[in-house]
């Protein structure tokens, strides 16, 4: 499978390398197909977009670019998403980066567990791309 993390250096990384856009958004999920459905939407609307393809590379990802939000998926290899969600919450340096679990796991235990390790908001795939847009623009106060 490809790797469709995008790798960043120089300039690029710092926040403000966003020109003009309205926010970078991370988009951490281990299925390729999904990763295009939400980075088409978002630049579409006029986000910045990186993506990962698993928690530990999401975790990484969110300690060098400093993302205005992050897409969450919790199903996926490595490090899960609610482990990379409570490792994110609790460094200084990302606690303050949203994050919007973004899954297939439709139970409430898994909504209530996701909330808990620190994320805003959380969302059941399949995802309408307008109401994933407009809780994104929420939780940025947009």
């Amino acid at each position: 499978m490809r790797s469709i993390f995008r790798r960043l250096g120089g300039a690029e990384q710092d926040k403000g390398a966003t020109c003009g856009s309205k926010g970078t958004v991370l988009v951490v999920d281990d299925s390729p197909t999904e990763t295009r459905i939400f980075v088409g939407a978002l630049e579409k609307a006029g986000f910045r977009v990186e993506s990962a393809p698993n928690g530990e590379e999401g975790v990484s990802a969110a300690r060098r670019l400093h993302p205005d939000v992050i897409l969450m998926d919790v199903v996926m290899p490595v490090l899960n998403g609610f482990q990379a969600t409570r490792q994110l919450q609790r460094d200084p340096k990302t606690a303050d980066i949203p994050i919007i679990m973004v899954t297939s796991k439709d139970q409430e235990t898994d909504r209530t567990w996701g909330l808990r390790q620190g994320a805003l908001d959380y969302i059941v795939k399949p995802v309408d791309t307008a109401e994933l847009v407009a809780r994104i623009r929420t939780v940025l106060g947009d």
